[in-house]
């Protein structure tokens, strides 16, 4: 692996690491809880667009409803972990997250199977070839950032240019205010658990051609997306982008100068020296507030 296709893969996993990232700043920004099964909800999303595409579903029908399907699973989340909890101003929605993404896993393991699958793809079947060279990286090393950040920019887009959007943020400011001017903020809430979960599951989608589909790959890729998200700053999502891309390129690099065993305890390392002198994250300005 040379530097370019180091660079591409670093940014195609940091993008990834990122959409499951910005879920989690959605979430804590509309109402101070952080969803610790994005993880399972990327899995759900790999794992069930395999399973259509292995029944003979059109692949553009399989993203549609993988991810929609994701989409709903965030709103169980919300209701069944999270809103309880809130309610009465405990903090346990986030053992209760955590808790039902475990159970998600462990049912896709009786679904699906332990054994991973490789998941089709027609963005990985020849290498990207630059004046008669070849670079080492398939073409969805390329569109997995450009898609991070069209969906960044059209979310940012979203919440101010939008009457739901702009619910959303007043949600996210002061929830009695907005209450009082009519903004039903349950909804607010809850459609900020879907819009998270869809986004992991787009993650975990175009994570699998990378590497393969199986129920435990959610773990992973939850804990490193919540890294990116403190790394980035809860409160930010251009700082989560940002730190997004600096972690998948310094994982990538570090699997390169050292070998992949040392990537985690490197890129960890990274990340606790970055918060040692940002404490908020690198775009990040204020803590999240509780609902």
């Amino acid at each position: 692996m040379d530097i370019t296709s180091t660079l591409f893969t670093g940014l195609a996993l940091g993008s990834i690491y990122g959409l499951v990232a910005i879920g989690f700043h959605i979430t804590a920004s509309v109402c101070g809880a952080v969803n610790f099964a994005q993880g399972s909800s990327a899995m759900l999303g790999a794992a069930v667009m395999w399973m259509l595409i292995d029944a003979g579903c059109p692949g553009w029908a399989s993203l549609i409803l993988s991810v929609s399907l994701c989409a709903v699973y965030g709103v169980v989340v919300e209701r069944a972990a999270v809103r309880p909890f809130l309610r009465r101003r405990s903090d346990a929605w986030l053992m209760a997250t955590v808790a039902l993404g475990l159970i998600c896993d462990n049912g896709m393991t009786f679904i699906f199977g332990a054994e991973p699958r490789a998941m089709p793809s027609p963005f990985t079947g020849s290498s990207v070839r630059l004046a008669g060279s070849d670079l080492g990286i398939y073409p969805l090393h390329i569109i997995i950032p450009a898609v991070m950040l069209s969906i960044a920019a059209a979310l940012d887009c979203f919440r101010r240019k939008t009457l739901v959007g702009i619910a959303m943020l007043a949600s996210a400011q002061n929830q009695d205010a907005a209450r009082i001017v009519g903004i039903p903020v349950p909804t607010m809430v809850t459609s900020a658990f879907a819009l998270a979960s869809a986004l992991a599951a787009i993650g975990g989608i175009m994570l699998a051609p990378l590497s393969n589909v199986d129920p435990g790959m959610g773990v992973v890729l939850g804990l490193k997306a919540f890294a990116v998200a403190i790394l980035g700053g809860l409160g930010s999502a251009w700082g989560i982008v940002v730190g997004a891309l600096l972690f998948g390129v310094a994982e990538a690099a570090i699997g390169l100068a050292l070998g992949t065993g040392f990537t985690t305890i490197a890129t960890f390392t990274f990340i606790i020296a970055a918060l040692a002198i940002r404490p908020n994250g690198l775009l990040g300005r204020a803590q999240v507030r509780k609902a």
